[in-house]
């Protein structure tokens, strides 16, 4: 209401739509992996009322975590929803684990209450363990510092809340429901639970005769199993790494720069003729152009064009194909001397620099040298093919007008330094000499610049017919006491930690790795800058360093932190380590799913490796546990181990089912902020998988080694 006249207001960029559809498709995901999570656990239990049992354990935990979140001042950001739509899977794992074990009990004819108390005194100790284990793996992580760091905290808080409180109604409530409601589906089997059971049966017997003839030829299952880790190594090389994958968010910015020395008003006729070309495009919603202040720093030859495209399911081709074929366009449609560059804004956000994926300042004491240094540096990156839309800040050729005083000619007149430099600067860019050179006008106010008249200064060789006033008050032309020449200056001056610094900025070219464009940038550094010249990384380049640093520190930490906890809880030195083997098998099978699934390395899918380290120890701890447990009753190692394995062979199948489809939403690519997931939940499949598949084996054949190593009072023969 306070806009006058002739004027309106318009919302032209909201980028908090995507942020409101990433969240909304967030939401749907969660309850897409709980559909699915009672899916897998009626399948397996063949019952309703178990099965409901079980799934009281997500709305627990879920809701539970949204009041840790409300009180520790979280938001519903991608990381905190992330965490929660993949925790759906892993906190009904305590539930199944519990409720199995007590249908199991109750199946040798016990009562319900008799069979919730047993089941559940059997099972506490292994659920206590594998929630302690996935806290473990999260306690270093929520140490991490920077922008990422504040990220991680609120993911490591949000999953271990919702595990604590899994594992808090699994030992509770879930064994009082089992006492007081739990039907047995062999008390009315129906056809699916006959055909379920009777699967169950041949597949536990078949894992029984495969187990003992793996406990035979022990060190055979062992070589093979290191040989899969080994060869999955290979594809820690061949994927590209980056920091976050890029986003389709119907948003880029184009950049484009004119010669310099260009005025605005013809770097506005080049942006004219893009405007047309952009709005001419079906793709394209609408653009909103800045001129003159690019990058804030008043370039008045350079500016930016936010272009926002229509929504991803109005337009065929991707936001990325949409940037790449408008630069071509523009290139081929604007003079030749102009330069187009474009920018993803979904990577920004985790550095305070301008977000592009490659950004690096070269360093050194001299601006001719920086300039050869780094146009060679540039020249050299250019040639890798490993990055696109190369450029730097530094632009040479800007006409000056350079004023240098004769000292003694000055002296002979009367002129001091200090009055031809006010002069200059007084004449030619004006000045405000008080406050009260104001015009007020309309409640507004107009300060007064007093400087010559625009015909007095309009050529270089007016800047020599200045009159200045000597200590005698005589008027002296600065021609005849300085001397004035027109030069070539750099556009731009930077500086980075007090050195003179030539900025450089790229985007990663398609398909290729962010990790390699930056080793190439730092190996051609070294390569050709003499001593006292060096090349930083910037920006998210070094927010990529330290985070993938970070990580994979807080990843051996965890493990560490994971075999503390896991040796107090055992009392022994040596079950930790048979538990831990899963861990290598886990990375195996996420390296190989994301190869297959064409993803990157990226902070997300990493995100997907630490809850994933935490999550494969769990079917180890039940075999473990177990097989203790027999043990105690008499029996030896290996037929400890026969009895141990199949009786737990369908929890782990069942905990390992649920974990995996409560990721499958988030490898669906659909809808906004897709990109973040896929990765993510394409780890923890693929990990969970493999990793499954051979703890039923190794393990086994691990513990029955390591237990010549326990000590006496614990060990027996075999």
């Amino acid at each position: 209401p306070s806009l006058r006249t002739g004027f309106h207001l318009d919302v032209q960029m909201d980028s908090t739509k995507f942020i409101q559809e990433s969240v909304d498709e967030l939401n749907m995901t969660l309850l897409v992996a709980a559909l699915l999570t009672s899916v897998v656990c009626f399948l397996f239990l063949g019952s309703w009322s178990a099965t409901f049992n079980v799934l009281l354990a997500i709305p627990t935990s879920v809701v539970g975590a949204f009041i840790a979140l409300y009180f520790l001042g979280f938001t519903l950001n991608s990381f905190t929803l992330l965490g929660l739509s993949l925790a759906i899977g892993i906190v009904v794992d305590d539930a199944i684990m519990m409720l199995e074990n007590i249908v199991r009990h109750h199946e040798m004819g016990k009562d319900r209450r008799k069979a919730a108390i047993e089941g559940s005194n059997e099972i506490t100790f292994a659920a206590f363990a594998t929630t302690l284990a996935i806290a473990a793996i999260f306690l270093p992580v929520v140490f991490m510092k920077g922008v990422v760091g504040s990220f991680f905290y609120q993911y490591g808080i949000t999953v271990t809340v919702a595990v604590f409180l899994s594992l808090l109604e699994a030992l509770t409530l879930t064994p009082m429901r089992c006492a007081r409601f739990m039907h047995s589906a062999k008390e009315n089997p129906t056809w699916l639970m006959a055909k379920m059971d009777h699967f169950m049966e041949t597949l536990a017997a078949k894992y029984k005769s495969s187990l003992s003839w793996a406990l035979k030829n022990r060190w055979g299952v062992l070589g093979f199993s290191l040989a899969i880790f080994v060869v999955s190594l290979i594809f820690v090389s061949t994927l590209r790494k980056e920091l976050i994958p890029p986003q389709d968010q119907s948003l880029f910015l184009l950049n484009i720069k004119t010669p310099v020395g260009s005025s605005i008003h013809a770097t506005d006729e080049i942006f004219k003729k893009a405007e047309v070309y952009l709005k001419s495009k079906n793709d394209i919603q609408d653009i909103y152009t800045s001129i003159g202040n690019y990058e804030h720093n008043n370039v008045v030859n350079a500016g930016t064009i936010y272009i926002i495209l229509k929504e991803t399911k109005e337009r065929k081709t991707s936001q990325r194909e949409v940037m790449d074929r408008t630069k071509a366009d523009l290139k081929k449609l604007l003079p030749a001397d102009t330069e187009v560059f474009g920018q993803d804004l979904s990577l920004t956000g985790f550095s305070a620099s301008r977000g592009f994926p490659i950004e690096f300042v070269v360093e050194g004491p001299n601006w001719e040298k920086l300039k050869e240094y780094s146009e060679n540096i540039l020249s050299k990156l250019s040639q890798t093919g490993l990055v696109e839309d190369l450029n730097k800040d530094y632009q040479a050729g800007m006409p000056e007008i350079l004023v240098t005083p004769n000292r003694n000619k000055a002296a002979e007149r009367g002129v001091s330094i200090s009055a031809i430099s006010q002069e200059v600067e007084y004449m030619i860019g004006g000045q405000i000499f008080s406050a009260n050179t104001e015009y007020p006008k309309e409640d507004h106010r107009y300060y007064i610049r007093v400087r010559s008249l625009p015909n007095q200064h309009a050529n270089p060789d007016d800047i020599g017919n200045l009159r200045i006033r000597n200590n005698h008050s005589e008027m002296v032309l600065l021609k005849e006491i300085a001397e004035i020449k027109t030069v070539e200056a750099p556009q731009l001056i930077s500086r980075y930690n007090r050195m003179r610094a030539v900025p450089v900025f790229a985007n990663v070219a398609s398909g290729k790795s962010q990790q390699d464009a930056l080793d190439a940038v730092v190996k051609i550094g070294k390569a050709n800058l003499p001593a006292g010249y060096y090349v930083r990384i910037m920006g998210s380049g070094n927010a990529f360093q330290e985070a993938f640093d970070g990580l994979i520190f807080a990843l051996i930490l965890g493990v560490a932190v994971a075999y503390m906890v896991l040796a107090s809880q055992f009392n022994s030195f040596i079950h930790p380590v048979t538990i831990l083997m899963a861990l290598p098998f886990s990375i195996s099978g996420a390296l190989v799913a994301l190869y297959l699934a064409h993803q990157s390395l990226s902070l997300f899918s990493m995100i997907g490796l630490i809850l994933l380290m935490g999550i494969v120890k769990k079917n180890s701890i039940l075999l473990v546990d177990f097989t203790n447990q027999q043990r105690a009753e008499g029996h030896g190692v290996i037929e400890a181990l026969l009895i141990a394995c199949p009786v737990r062979l369908r929890p782990i199948l069942m905990t390992s089912v649920a974990t995996v489809a409560g990721a499958i939403p988030g490898a669906l690519n659909f809808g906004s902020g897709a990109e973040t997931r896929i990765p993510m939940a394409i780890s923890i499949i693929g990990g969970v998988s493999l990793s499954t598949f051979l703890t039923l084996y190794v393990v086994p054949c691990v513990y029955s080694l390591f237990s010549k190593l326990e000590r006496p009072d614990k060990a027996d023969h075999e």
